[in-house]
């Protein structure tokens, strides 16, 4: 490498920038690959895949962070680690996007404009941001290979994706039911979650309490439902097994009060939960019986809607079952049920076997059959037509008008309604101890992520609806023959060629509308039928679950590649994916090989604006990550990031945070380095020749304790990694940089790079800060990865991402200094007392830099090894040591007001004046002699209290420590040398200032000239501050200072000073 080059101020961005061209250049990324091959020690990482018609923000700076960082640190520590970009194309925010862009609010709509031309428009929107995708990536540092990504709308994933359901078709896993969704009837759509969260209104709608006839029994069950337009489709009521009803009877009709239709008659039985009827009766009633849920179960009532449901071979048909989601929270404790109109009812009703019909068409409209007044009519304008016809039966207790939140179509703002859908699922319920095993077996940081919020997701797993009534997806792969009903699953392009008719054309793509033209021959005996394919893609969430094996086109080819990275090592992304993205890989995996698709998952906690708030456009607090890469640069928003909060805890995001980040750490390690890269290119050093290298043993004691904290620092930070604790690890290197290696070893190692002179002190430091600097750059690459690369560059000549990790790896030797635990304490000890120094001198508003003559140390182990630096840090002029403390303290008693009260009384006053008189060493001796006294009253150690307190012109500190107590004590006398000492010091400080305001280079000679009024300053004191600031021309009181010299006061002495550069 040679002699290292002065590298100048900082520019973050200048050197990002310039640090991006060179990896580019010079391929550093596919180096770090490729230099570990002989190690043939694989760690996989798989991409969570954005989708591109979306900008990027700063929350992808953070999961891109965590992904970058792990990958870096595992390929340094030996690993070959490839990292595959990939995009996520299809999914509904593709749809709405092109969507809005058309005005089509409709499935009409679409197809009116055509599939086709519809599903181009996505496939172009889906790269709406691709550019904007990959500037960011390659601007923040994250290392993924963009140029061959994966990417799901590739007719190679999907096919991947076609092969993995056909697996699960052929394990009896595919099936086809109902999933219960939010469905817009004048659109025809049903929605996700997303969807209808865009959505919701207040609304206020008649809710009703509604009689249910119990057969063989005169009482009724009373059941609340917000919806009237399901009453039609109920077919059962479910009641809480441990909940307590009771029967009442009505004893007196309603008051005038009563308002709206409905009522019940005197002497008439109702069933309702006890903790409920005072809410809602509005008639006297007496209970009659009182009994649990379970008591209730299998009772049977008469339809309300007779004929409108076919009771068929259910047995079960309105009765009364056990529901455990039924509460007391509102309501009558009693849950009307319609099985195709809402989630929990459908459940119920397949475990039951209620009747699974549709009083309700796809356009919202109730079926013929159902009612001759409802039949044929929308059935949002059909509620009070349906609370008339309850009414008119006797069948209505009473109806109010229910304010609540209720979702609407975005597209239309009409009403949407809960509707089961025809949709294929995959039976996860056949498979819950596998994927439960599976997922016990990963490695979820943090912990609870796999044990509580996936783990206990899973115990309670459902089947898995993945089929959509969409356009743009992956269309799901089965066919159906309308003939003779046969289902089948084509599981590859040649497996669909190989079947298909003579009529059907071949697909240009594996889209619709293209597979939706294919018909296949049906393979049953005896049946000549054409099957055609159910039109429906595929949940997006199935497509990125197919990821670990799609991205290699597996099973078709590329074998070798997939089985040597499934398992995949390591995945990461934001908490939601939980049961997203971390869920659908698991699902897939379990399903069709019955193996864990990961082994590692860090789950990562949300970024928040400084406040704790979620960042929203409308809020005004979203942060575009370009306002800090543009400034303080990426490494800075990087780090900030990292030791802001554990990963999977809410990052609260403060732009002057990364403003600090900058300051504290990064403009001081620039510093540290530019200090050594200085006076190595003054001197000459080269860190490589053999003639000048200083073996550790034989170096001094601070450089021999630097050496030994690096080392410390260092395993604890790989400890941290390991333990997922990156912000942990991110805080004790910025503590160590600042506050040992900047504030203390530099600090303290200053003059003796100042030497004109070779020595071996000089190169033993110059050798301590290249090893020190090298340990942390190579720490610190995978965090924030420009500035260390820049510095090890400087350093070696080489790239920081292409060297090794320096401890902890099983593939790379270890390369730290040996621990010195001694040295470690005594300089501990050290950095104590000097701090205790500076709480002294400031408790005794005495100025830092105003020597003192004498300090002592008095107690603890043997530091004389670093008296010389202690002796400067304290500022004393002689550091000794003293046994104990009493050359310095002297003895004060203090009255014990409460005894000597109650002995003196009135005479109190009086005898307190004489104990402030008293010499305290006389007065204590006569009371041990028994023979004191004051105001004529006897004085005994119950009557005074001892303490001790430093002399006159001493002052002291103790610390304690398990070893025992370690005291300083400084002598605050003051004369006329040590002023001038501290004056040439306060001097010294303001010229250095001035220098670094004038930029003047380090080696740069001066011209001073300095004035002092009202103190004298010694000649020794001025050679101090002409050696110190390098003048090389130096007048001291000579003639009068100019207008334009610099003037400031200590200790009444008035100083001007002049100073001009002489190279």
């Amino acid at each position: 490498m040679g002699v290292p080059v002065s590298p100048g101020e900082l520019d973050p961005v200048s050197l990002e920038n310039s640090l991006m061209g060179i990896w580019k250049d010079e391929g550093t990324f596919s180096k770090s690959i490729e230099s570990r091959r002989g190690l043939d020690s694989p760690f996989t990482f798989l991409e969570g895949p954005p989708t591109a018609n979306g900008k990027p923000g700063i929350h992808h700076v953070l999961s891109r962070l965590f992904k970058d960082m792990v990958c870096r640190w595992k390929s340094m520590e030996g690993h070959i680690v490839e990292r595959k970009g990939g995009w996520d194309t299809h999914g509904l925010p593709v749809e709405i996007e092109v969507q809005k862009q058309l005005d089509l609010m409709s499935n009409e709509a679409i197809e009116e404009y055509g599939m086709e031309a519809f599903n181009q428009k996505c496939k172009e929107s889906v790269w709406t941001y691709e550019e904007a995708w990959r500037e960011m990536t390659e601007r923040m540092g994250f290392w993924v290979d963009m140029e061959d990504p994966y990417v799901t709308l590739q007719d190679d994933y999907i096919e991947s994706a076609w092969w993995s359901l056909k697996q699960m078709f052929e394990k009896g896993l595919l099936f086809r039911g109902h999933k219960v969704l939010p469905y817009c009837p004048q659109t025809g759509t049903s929605y996700s979650t997303h969807e209808v969260s865009q959505g919701y209104k207040e609304v206020s709608e008649p809710a009703v309490f509604v009689k249910f006839k119990l057969e063989e029994d005169e009482a009724s069950v009373l059941a609340w439902t917000t919806t009237p337009w399901t009453l039609p489709g109920n077919v059962g009521l479910a009641v809480g097994p441990e909940v307590t009803y009771c029967r009442v009877r009505v004893t007196e009709p309603p008051s005038e009060s009563w308002e709206g239709r409905g009522g019940a008659k005197v002497g008439e039985e109702l069933i309702l939960a006890k903790e409920l009827i005072g809410s809602v009766l509005r008639n006297h009633a007496d209970i009659v019986d009182e009994f649990t849920g379970a008591e209730l179960v299998g009772k049977a009532y008469t339809p309300l809607f007779p004929g409108a449901i076919e009771r068929g071979d259910s047995k079960t048909a309105w009765t009364i079952v056990a529901a455990d989601f039924v509460t007391t929270t509102d309501g009558t404790g009693v849950v009307h049920t319609a099985v195709m109109y809402g989630e929990d009812d459908y459940r119920l009703g397949m475990e039951v076997g209620f009747p699974a019909q549709h009083t309700v068409g796809m356009d919202g409209a109730f079926v013929e059959g159902t009612h001759e007044l409802l039949d044929g009519r929308y059935v949002k304008q059909c509620d009070d037509e349906i609370i008339n016809l309850l009414e008119s039966q006797g069948l209505l207790y009473r109806e109010h008008d229910s304010p609540h939140d209720y979702p609407h179509c975005w597209r239309t703002d009409h009403p949407l309604l809960y509707y089961a859908m025809d949709s294929w699922f995959v039976r996860m319920t056949a498979v819950r101890d596998q994927i439960l095993s599976h997922n016990a077996s990963v490695e979820w940081a943090p912990e609870w992520t796999g044990t509580k919020r996936m783990g206990e997701w899973l115990s309670n797993i459902k089947d898995w609806a993945i089929s959509r009534e969409r356009y743009w997806g992956t269309p799901i792969p089965v066919w159906i023959c309308p003939d003779c009903g046969t289902e089948h699953c084509v599981g590859s392009i040649e497996e669909m060629s190989s079947m298909k008719t003579d009529s059907s054309p071949s697909p240009s793509e594996l889209h619709r509308p293209y597979v939706d033209e294919v018909r296949l021959a049906c393979p049953s005996d005896g049946c000549s039928g054409e099957m055609v394919r159910e039109p429906y893609v595929m949940d997006c969430w199935f497509d990125s679950g197919c990821a670990s094996f799609a991205q290699w086109h597996y099973p078709f080819e590329n074998e070798d590649l997939f089985s040597g990275s499934f398992p995949v090592d390591y995945i990461c992304e934001a908490v939601d994916q939980t049961r997203g993205w971390f869920y659908s890989l698991l699902a897939v995996a379990t399903t069709v090989f019955d193996e864990p698709c990961f082994r590692r998952c860090l789950s990562l906690g949300h970024i928040l604006d400084k406040d704790g708030k979620k960042m929203s456009k409308s809020r005004g607090n979203v942060v575009n990550p370009w306002d800090h890469f543009s400034k303080e640069g990426a490494d800075s928003i990087r780090w900030y990031m990292t030791t802001q909060s554990a990963p999977w805890s809410p990052t609260n995001f403060d732009p002057n945070g990364v403003r600090e980040s900058y300051a504290k750490m990064f403009l001081t390690l620039w510093n540290v380095y530019r200090f050594h890269a200085d006076y190595a290119a003054l001197d000459g050093f080269d860190p490589e020749e053999e003639s000048g290298m200083v073996a550790h043993s034989d170096r001094s004691p601070l450089d021999r304790w630097i050496l030994s904290k690096v080392t410390e620092m260092a395993e604890e930070f790989h400890r941290n990694f390991v333990s997922w604790n990156f912000h942990k690890a991110s805080r004790g290197l910025e503590d160590f940089v600042v506050n040992d290696l900047s504030n203390w070893y530099v600090r303290r190692s200053r003059r003796r790079l100042w030497e004109e002179s070779d020595s071996n002190d000089k190169r033993a430091c110059q050798h301590t800060l290249h090893e020190v600097l090298l340990v942390v750059c190579r720490l610190m690459a995978p965090i924030s990865p420009f500035m260390p690369d820049q510095i090890h560059r400087g350093l070696t000549g080489h790239s920081v991402h292409l060297a090794d990790w320096p401890t902890g790896s099983g593939l790379v030797e270890r390369d730290l200094p040996d621990r010195d635990f001694g040295i470690e304490q005594e300089m501990s000890l050290v950095r104590s007392l000097a701090e205790a120094g500076r709480r002294i001198r400031v408790e005794s508003s005495r100025r830092q830099r105003l020597p003192c003559q004498t300090g002592w140390i008095v107690g603890g182990p043997d530091i004389s090894r670093f008296n010389d630096i202690l002796a400067e840090e304290l500022n004393v002029e002689v550091l000794t040591t003293e046994p104990n403390l009493d050359a310095f303290q002297k003895i004060v008693l203090e009255p014990n007001r409460k005894v000597l009260g109650a002995k003196c009384r009135s005479d109190l006053p009086s005898v307190l004046a004489q104990l402030d008189l008293a010499n305290p060493e006389e007065l204590l001796l006569e009371i041990e002699a028994g023979i004191a006294a004051l105001g004529g009253y006897e004085i005994t150690r119950d009557d005074i209290e001892i303490r001790r307190a430093e002399k006159e012109g001493f002052a002291a500190k103790t610390l304690s420590f398990e070893e025992g107590d370690v005291s300083i004590v400084l002598d605050m006398h003051t004369d006329s040398k040590l002023l001038s000492k501290g004056l040439a010091r306060d001097i010294t400080r303001r010229i250095q200032a001035k220098r670094k305001e004038m930029d003047l280079q380090v080696e740069s000679s001066i011209s001073l000239s300095v004035w002092v009024e009202g103190m004298v300053l010694d000649d020794s004191d001025w050679e101090h501050v002409v050696t110190e600031t390098r003048a090389g021309e130096n007048f001291l009181n000579d003639g009068k200072p100019s207008n334009s010299a610099d003037i400031f006061e200590v200790d009444g002495a008035k100083v001007s000073f002049e100073i001009q550069n002489l190279d």
